[in-house]
């Protein structure tokens, strides 16, 4: 009895990615939304799924808008994710992850050296 292991192609994979992204991001400015419109947050602007320089504390409602958005999203897509790969799941939530990084660095011209940002993208990183 062999191991078989079935490798998609690379076109396959690349459509599956595209996908995801793209899931990743509508679900985030979705929950970011929902997230305004309760808890009241009217600063944020379209930029925020990269916000990692706003001040982490339970007063300021930007940051509760934030941290529950990104922690909706992670979840939501942990779970959407299997409707469009069906398996590797976790390959493509890591690769999201590192998309975002590479984005959220590419957008706030910095790269995010905040251990609040961190500790929560890893801690959910952990449940998709």
């Amino acid at each position: 009895m062999a191991l078989q292991v079935r490798v998609a192609p690379s076109k396959v994979v690349l459509q599956n990615l595209v996908m995801c992204v793209i899931l990743f991001y509508t679900v985030y400015y979705v929950s970011l939304s929902m997230g305004c419109l309760t808890l009241k947050a009217y600063e944020l602007d379209v930029l925020a799924p990269f916000d990692f320089k706003t001040n982490p504390s339970w007063l300021n409602t930007n940051y509760k808008v934030l941290l529950v958005s990104t922690e909706v999203t992670y979840f939501v897509c942990g779970l959407l994710f299997v409707l469009v790969v069906e398996e590797w799941v976790w390959d493509y939530a890591i690769l999201v992850t590192i998309l975002h990084v590479a984005i959220t660095s590419t957008v706030m011209s910095e790269f995010p050296l905040t251990s609040h940002w961190w500790a929560a993208l890893g801690i959910l990183e952990l449940f998709v």
